[in-house]
Order: structure tokens, then C-alpha cells, then sequence
């Protein structure tokens, strides 16, 4: 480790990364819960205490007019420009977009500062590309109000393109970044040449991002509901409705005591349609600035969470001409690209070297059975990575970890190279949350590192050579069976989750029926007494009917919305009871 590591910070508007230069090789660094990302959001409590990250974002609900999220749309903008107004806004919070955003990076130093365990006092922001000069500003100001040495301003588009670009040096390329993000929008042409990184042309809008298709949403489900739209649950509902429609046709908006809608992401896209077409003349201003047509660009990088949308990949395909391309964590690049620049910087990265790659995943067998990837095969090394896991049952006192190599999607067909069991207090379902990180160094050897969160007890294995080390004609094996196997494996990786699922719902619903007793109707108790009957069939049947077993699973759900309604209003009615406001 350089000895004055310079950060690498993303501060973005929905949510924040840091990372620093280690042994040559970047890493984005994680939280004492083992989250890379922190939620950009702020609390200023009545007491004057301030919270920042995701326990900032619990209290949304319930403060409102004191949390501050998407500031990034507000920093270096005069009173009332952009049109949108947050709610904070119009309260009585004396404090400043800059202020907001310092608070931010302090949390993101002091995370960094525990991680590497020395003191930071440099960094490298990055903001968009179409910020203007007092927004740049503003965001210095915010690093130098946090206690850090804002040695850089970089563009996010040119920091997704170091991501992007960083084994890719010796190449000659033409690229755009399409970088959709919570609040801003960016698309840049670069030209890579020898290593060096030129922007050709940039557009963009600091006003248009995710943001503004959460608020379309809420208000199309206020409206079908009679709900108030700047009701903070429904901001919240649909941000994860949107998030599950990347991925699902359909879902269901739940506010509790309010009303449930369900939603399709055709008519997610009919909303968005508008909102995304507002980037397609930045998009072409772009080109015709730079000189290039879209044929002549060698990649589309998407960057920005909300490019994830089906809808946004379909838009880009058409406006560019060609498949985008989706190597990069679309959450992680900027950051990542961050913190290469400011390896540059510190001298912690003087050259690309040719390094080794891990030759198979690395990964720990979750429950069920499966394989869980925590390391994906070619990753170059040194690298590092880690998840969070909890206790998958109740009253268990203890979490075996096994450590696996391999391809195939179950435990029982990759490799064993090692176990270690982590020791936590015993607890209600989902209560323990064990940390575990797998540290690959360049020599091969992998560190696994597992931590009780509640007791920050280690756990540590080292695996010298077995990591890298595997013979070819081993390797070549593995990729083979993984590929001859791959439906029937990936068949059973489905069952496997489906069956997990219903599992946890049959008793959930068993329990419910209990506690209602004759407050459902013997109608409404007999349907959802046949939907689980059917559920307990499939799972005894012998044919593992995955499409089956999960649409009896979600026909069982759906049975039970009422019935979820009916548990929460009865805890409100108690809670209110105890506080005697009844």
C-alpha cells in the first residue's frame, strides 16, 4: 500500500462508492456490513445528530422533511433552478447542498479510513460530464469541508472508460459511455490510443436520471390508489417496483393500510417512453460534435443503475446501431474508474502489468446447496471480494463456510478447497450477519476472511496455490462438464430457489391463518388452504416442476395479500394500544 493512499470517490445521487489503490490493483472498499455502496443520503435529526447511509434512508419515512437524498441535483445550483424541489427543501433545514454532500464524504473517508486502517486526507471526485464550473466547485468545497484534498475532479464518463479501458491499453478504440444514473445523465465519445484516454465531445442533463421516473411512477400509482403523491412510501414502492420490472413482467405495489396495485412493465415502459427519449438529441449531439458516426464506434458502455431497464438497452441499440455493451457493473464503474485515476496519481499504478487470472470461480456454498460466486473465473489477480450472509434458520448458533472452485451451479460438483466455521449468538431467523471476504494475491494464495458483525470476531483461512494452481487438463474439465451440464444444472439451481421459497411461505401462511383465526372468511381461508395444498404437492412431487412450483408459489402469495394487510393493521391497532392512543 502506498503510503498516502488518494481515494477514488464516486458521490452519486442515489448512491456512493470509495476506493483506493491496493497492491497495484483497484478494490472499492466496504462498510462495516460489508456494503460497497452507501445510500446518498442524510438525516439531520432535531437533537442535532447526523446519520448518512442506508440507517439515514430507514428513517426517510418517518422524517421526511429532515432527510436529504439526491442532493447532487441541488449542489452548485441557484435557488429554484431545475424545477424539481425536494421536500427538505421547503422545510426549515438550515443547511446547504455543500454541507449535505460533506457529510456524505465524511462517512465515505471514515469508512475508507477504518478499511485501510491509516488516515486519508486526499481524493479523486468525480462528477458528470456536463457539470458546469460551479458545480465542479461546489463539489471541491464539499471534499474540503469533509477533511479531504480534492486533487482531481474527474468526468464519470472518462472514469467508466478507465474501468472499461484498463486491460485495453495497448488498443486503439472509439467508445461512448451512456451513463444513466438516479439524477443526472451523461453520454461521452472517447478515443483510447496507447494508454491515453481522450474525450472527443460530451452532453448530457444534470436534471434527468432515475429520480424522475420514480415520481412518475408513485404518481401513476397515486392516482389509481387516492393516494397523495408526495407520499414518501410511494417513492419508495416504486423504486423497487422499477428495479424488479428490469428483471419481472409483472409486480405488485404494496402500501400498507393503503392498497396494493399490480403493475406490468409494459406499462412501466409506456411511462418511461417519454423520459427516456430525452436522451437520444444528446445522444446525437454527441456524435455530431465528435465526427463519428455510430458505425464507427467500437463499444456502447452503459454505466448508471437505470440502465439496467430493458426498455433503456432497447433505446440504445436503436439510437447507436448495434448491441451495447454490459461488461461493467453499471453501479461500480465510475467508482472504479475513480480510484484508478487516483492510483495514477498517488504512483500506486505507474504501469499496466500482465497479470495472472484465476483460472476458476471462487465461490462458497450457500444453503440449499448451491454455489454462490464471489470470485468469477478470469478475474485478474491480486483481487478482492465479499458478501454478506445471515443464518438461513432459526436458534442456529454457528455458519459453516465452505470454500469451492468451479463452474457447476450445485456445491456437491465444484471443488473443495477448504472450510471454516464462524461462532455467532444464537437467534431468530436471518438475525447473525457473517461477513465474508476472499483476498486473492498475486502468488496465488487466497485469504478468506469471515466476520461476525455483532461481535466483529475474525475468522481466517488461507489456501496456498490450490487457487491458481489447477492443472489444465483439470480446468478444461470442469469448463467442459459446466458446459454439459448447464440445463440440467441451471434446472436444478431453479428448483432449488423455488423450493426454497415456498418452503419460507408455507409456514408464514400457517401462522397468519392461526393469528387471524375467524376474522378470515371460510371463502378466503379455503382458497389459500388449496393454493398451499397444491405448493406442499409440488414439493413432494419427484418430477422438480420449477415453472410449476414457482406459479403455484406466487398464486399461494397473491391468496395471502389480504391477509398481510389484516397482520399489519392488527400490530398498528397494538402498537397504539400500548402507546394508549386508543
Amino acid at each position: 500500500m502506498n503510503s498516502k493512499p488518494i481515494l477514488g470517490i464516486d458521490l452519486g445521487t442515489t448512491n456512493s462508492l470509495v476506493g483506493v489503490v491496493d497492491s497495484g490493483f483497484p478494490i472499492l472498499l466496504a462498510d462495516e456490513n460489508g456494503d460497497r455502496s452507501t445510500p446518498s443520503a442524510v438525516v439531520f435529526g432535531e437533537d442535532g445528530k447526523i446519520t448518512v447511509g442506508a440507517a439515514a434512508l430507514r428513517q426517510r419515512a418517518l422524517h421526511p422533511a429532515r432527510t436529504i437524498t439526491s442532493v447532487k441535483r441541488l449542489i452548485g445550483r441557484r435557488p429554484g433552478e431545475g424545477g424539481w424541489v425536494p421536500p427538505y427543501v421547503l422545510s426549515d433545514l438550515k443547511t446547504t447542498p455543500v454541507e449535505v454532500s460533506a457529510e456524505i464524504l465524511k462517512h465515505l473517508k471514515a469508512i475508507a479510513e477504518q478499511a485501510l486502517e491509516q488516515g486519508v486526507t486526499q481524493a479523486a471526485i468525480t462528477v458528470p460530464a456536463y457539470f458546469n464550473d460551479a458545480q465542479r466547485n461546489a463539489t471541491k468545497r464539499a471534499g474540503e469541508l469533509a477533511g479531504l484534498e480534492v486533487v482531481r475532479i474527474l468526468s464519470e464518463p472518462t472514469a467508466a472508460a478507465l474501468a472499461y479501458g484498463l486491460d485495453k491499453l495497448s488498443e486503439h478504440q472509439k467508445i461512448a459511455v451512456y451513463d444513466l444514473g438516479g439524477g443526472t445523465f451523461d453520454i461521452s465519445v472517447l478515443e483510447m490510443r496507447d494508454g491515453v484516454f481522450q474525450v472527443l465531445s460530451t452532453a448530457g442533463d444534470t436534471q434527468l436520471g432515475g429520480d424522475d421516473l420514480d415520481r412518475l411512477l408513485a404518481q401513476f400509482v397515486a392516482e389509481r390508489l387516492n393516494l397523495p403523491a408526495n407520499d414518501i412510501r410511494l417513492i419508495e414502492a416504486a423504486e423497487l417496483a422499477k428495479k424488479r420490472l428490469s428483471s419481472d413482467e409483472t409486480t405488485r405495489i404494496d402500501i400498507p393500510l393503503a392498497g396494493s396495485l399490480e403493475i406490468s412493465r409494459g406499462e412501466l415502459d409506456k411511462l418511461a417512453r417519454p423520459w427516456i427519449e430525452r436522451t437520444r438529441l444528446h445522444c446525437l449531439r454527441a456524435l455530431s460534435d465528435a465526427g463519428v458516426k455510430p458505425e464507427q464506434l467500437d463499444e456502447i458502455i452503459l454505466v448508471g443503475g437505470s440502465t439496467r431497464m430493458p426498455l433503456v438497452r432497447e433505446y440504445v441499440r436503436e439510437i447507436f446501431g448495434r448491441e451495447p455493451n454490459t461488461s461493467q457493473n453499471p453501479d461500480e464503474a465510475i467508482a472504479l474508474g475513480a480510484t484508478i485515476q487516483a492510483g495514477i496519481l498517488s504512483g500506486s499504478l505507474r504501469q499496466v502489468l500482465l497479470l495472472d487470472v484465476t483460472p476458476l470461480s471462487l465461490g462458497i456454498e450457500t444453503f440449499g446447496g448451491l454455489m454462490n460466486i464471489i470470485i468469477p473465473r478470469n478475474t485478474t489477480i491480486p483481487a478482492k471480494a465479499g458478501e454478506m450472509f445471515t443464518n438461513a434458520v432459526a436458534n442456529q448458533d454457528s455458519m459453516l463456510i465452505r470454500i469451492l472452485q468451479g463452474e457447476r451451479e450445485l456445491a456437491k460438483d465444484n471443488w473443495e478447497l477448504g472450510r471454516i466455521e464462524v461462532p455467532f449468538p444464537a437467534g431468530p431467523k436471518g438475525s447473525a450477519r457473517v461477513g465474508v471476504q476472499f483476498s486473492l494475491d498475486a502468488d496465488g494464495i487466497l485469504h478468506v476472511l469471515a466476520r461476525d458483525t455483532a461481535t466483529n470476531t475474525d475468522t481466517t483461512l488461507e489456501i496456498r496455490g490450490t487457487a491458481v494452481d489447477v492443472a489444465d487438463e483439470r480446468v478444461e474439465q470442469m469448463i467442459a462438464e459446466s458446459v454439459d451440464f448447464a440445463f440440467e444444472d441451471m434446472n436444478e439451481r431453479i428448483w432449488t430457489e423455488a423450493k426454497l421459497k415456498a418452503e419460507e411461505l408455507l409456514p408464514a401462511v400457517d401462522a397468519a391463518l392461526g393469528q387471524l383465526g375467524d376474522v378470515v372468511s371460510a371463502e378466503e381461508k379455503q382458497t389459500v388452504l388449496n393454493a398451499a395444498a397444491l405448493v406442499r404437492s409440488l414439493l413432494e412431487s419427484a418430477e422438480h416442476d420449477a415453472k410449476a412450483l414457482k406459479a403455484a408459489t406466487q398464486l399461494l402469495d397473491d391468496a395471502t395479500q389480504s391477509l398481510a394487510v389484516m397482520l399489519i393493521d392488527r400490530a398498528m391497532e397494538e402498537s397504539l394500544e400500548r402507546r394508549g392512543l386508543v
